[in-house]
């Protein structure tokens, strides 16, 4: 198991500290606006300001020797550190009252999902990378998928961004068409929510579809939005899996090497995930550990935005995009479709 960032890490922190608190100063600096202003624009969240704004500095000013290993520090460390308290979200007494209601429907959009980002991405001619990072932002969690799968596959920071970017747009759209959709279908608050929580990727966006529906709607919907969240630890897996095979080492898959494979801060993920459904954490300690989570994924996407380069964004077009709509819609048909063939649409 890859445990050696956190074995090493006071080590680290002092042979480096000098170097990295700078610039990881200056993204903690960026994640605090950032949170401020998903504070006041809720469905903005805090995410897409952070890379904003790490954009826009980068473009005043790329960092330079003094900054730089901080950004790095934080586009990928800190970026592991925040997935491992996402693990605070979840119970798994939650994810077993949810059960068969919402893991077929769940499945299903998820895998339509992940074939559709390979097949249709490789026919639009988008980067693997790029279409990967869309392909698990759309279909598990939006940025938290992504922070989780990047360095998995060693993503680019400009990759991050776009993927980032494009999941976020088509959120939004979601949350202004979903009520609409399920008004028209006459759905149950129970179904908007199993609808919104497969269908509607991030957390932010799916409390705001569900709750613009109704308030009964929301508790579901969250449910089911937080049982996605497990869906990164197969991909996970198997991402790194892939990877170990296109980095030349291939070979009979043995269990131990199976383990070795899986990423320290996913095993860090479960261990949380664990604690958190035994009981052992306070709400106020699960509710902190929500909070820091999300400025250190804040955090982290303002070192990767500074360190994003423009020119590859510009030379990747608008394809991704085509490809991060397209994906949406197919997610919202087939859990429709799932749903009503299941007898959950009503």
């Amino acid at each position: 198991m890859q445990f050696a960032p956190v074995a090493t890490l006071p080590v680290r922190l002092l042979d480096r500290g000098r170097a990295v608190w700078p610039g990881a100063l200056v993204c903690a600096a960026i994640a605090a606006i950032a949170t401020g202003i998903g504070a006041l624009a809720p469905l903005l969240g805090s995410a897409i300001p952070a890379v904003v704004l790490g954009v826009a500095v980068a473009c005043i000013r790329r960092p330079g020797p003094r900054l730089a290993p901080g950004v790095g520090y934080a586009g990928k460390f800190v970026l592991q550190c925040a997935v491992v308290l996402l693990g605070a979200q979840l119970s798994l007494a939650s994810i077993a009252a949810v059960g068969l209601e919402s893991l077929p429907v769940m499945l299903v959009s998820l895998a339509v999902c992940l074939l559709a980002a390979w097949a249709l991405g490789r026919a639009l001619g988008v980067d693997r990378d790029i279409r990967t990072l869309i392909g698990v932002g759309t279909g598990i969690c939006g940025a938290s998928a992504i922070a989780a799968i990047a360095p998995v596959i060693k993503a680019r920071s400009a990759d991050i961004s776009y993927a980032v970017s494009t999941v976020f747009l088509f959120n939004v759209l979601a949350v202004l068409a979903f009520p609409a959709v399920g008004h028209a279908l006459g759905m149950s608050p129970r179904a908007f929510g199993l609808f919104a929580g497969t269908a509607v990727n991030d957390t932010s966006s799916v409390v705001a579809a569900a709750s613009v529906y109704s308030a009964s709607a929301l508790g579901f919907a969250v449910v089911v939005k937080l049982v996605r969240t497990l869906m990164i630890i197969p991909i996970s897996v198997g991402l790194a899996v892939v990877e170990a095979r296109r980095d030349g080492e291939g070979g009979r898959m043995t269990p131990a090497r199976l383990v070795r494979l899986v990423p320290w801060f996913l095993i860090g993920f479960l261990v949380v995930a664990t604690i958190r459904s035994s009981g052992a954490l306070p709400d106020g300690a699960v509710a902190a550990a929500t909070q820091l989570s999300v400025f250190l994924v804040a955090m982290a996407l303002a070192g990767i935005g500074m360190s994003t380069d423009l020119r590859a964004i510009r030379a990747a077009g608008f394809r991704p995009l085509l490809l991060g709509g397209a994906l949406s819609l197919l997610v919202a048909a087939t859990t429709l479709a799932t749903m009503a063939l299941t007898g959950r649409l009503g």
